[in-house]
């Protein structure tokens, strides 16, 4: 197994989440913060918007018009002539908080949601995988999901990988072509591991954050580790491959406690590590 060591590339963030490489700049949701970001790769940032109900998974349509969970009052945004509009109310499918996504190169977009209120204390409840198309419509296309989180598509868009946090699992699913998903499956075991952020690169390998470990992961299919980056002492919440040559790994840290969160402390962090597989864009 190869083992690795992160270099901090920006901080004084509060926590981030749902991190993609786009258009030369790495784009991030600071969840807590009630931002986006663009960060460059010498960690200049610039504010994209300001969303109130929390901003989560990021994803682009065909066109790039960017797509925006938006947490709180669970709704998935698409930016348009620079304001933020509704692009599918998912109340009505989602029993939590709306988290990560993740868009195929259809437009279509899979959203899920905590399935319950995390942070109040309530019992949990497994939750729903949503489905929004071009068009703005939605529906249910998985159900029985244990805290659904980061997602990526791969085979060639025949295959759709989810992280359940709390099942300890990557879970996958055959993609038709009309975006349903059939034939679930376990993708890899994760243990002890949860599963949150996760990012695909070009040999098949996934890259999770483990949240509760504190650490970093390479998972091949079937549940094999190849590489581990350990971030004592910090949550391992999101990662994303990206840089010139998509090599460079992108990883969101956060070394507070979850009272921080409501008084926006900054303990959020971006930090990299240089990897030997690149970026299979995904999400």
């Amino acid at each position: 197994m190869n083992t690795h060591t992160p270099t901090l590339l920006a901080d004084g963030f509060v926590f981030l989440e749902g991190p993609r490489w786009h258009q030369g700049r790495l784009w991030i949701s600071d969840m807590w913060g009630f931002k986006a970001y663009a960060v460059s790769t010498d960690g200049q940032r610039e504010v994209l918007f300001d969303l109130p109900e929390r901003p989560s998974g990021l994803g682009f349509l065909p066109d790039g018009t960017l797509l925006v969970v938006s947490m709180a009052n669970r709704q998935l945004l698409k930016r348009v002539n620079g304001q933020l509009v509704t692009h599918a109310d998912l109340s009505a499918f989602a029993t939590g908080d709306c988290n990560d996504m993740v868009a195929d190169a259809k437009g279509r977009s899979y959203v899920g949601n905590f399935g319950y209120n995390l942070l109040s204390g309530e019992p949990a409840k497994l939750a729903d995988l949503v489905r929004v198309d071009p068009d703005g419509s939605a529906r249910v296309v998985a159900t029985g999901l244990n805290f659904p989180n980061g997602a990526v598509i791969t085979d060639g868009g025949k295959t759709l990988v989810v992280a359940e946090t709390f099942g300890n699992v990557l879970t996958a699913f055959d993609i038709d072509a009309a975006g349903d998903l059939s034939n679930r499956r376990v993708w890899a075991a994760m243990g002890e591991r949860t599963p949150d952020g996760i990012c695909l690169d070009q040999a098949g390998g996934i890259w999770v954050a483990s949240f509760m470990t504190s650490e970093f992961v390479r998972v091949t299919e079937g549940g094999t580790v190849t590489d581990l980056i350990p971030v004592p002492g910090k949550a391992a919440v999101a990662c994303q491959l990206g840089g010139d040559d998509g090599r460079t790994l992108f990883l969101s840290t956060y070394a507070g406690t979850i009272e921080d969160l409501h008084q926006q402390k900054a303990a959020g962090a971006i930090e990299t590590v240089r990897v030997s597989s690149p970026a299979a864009g995904s999400p």
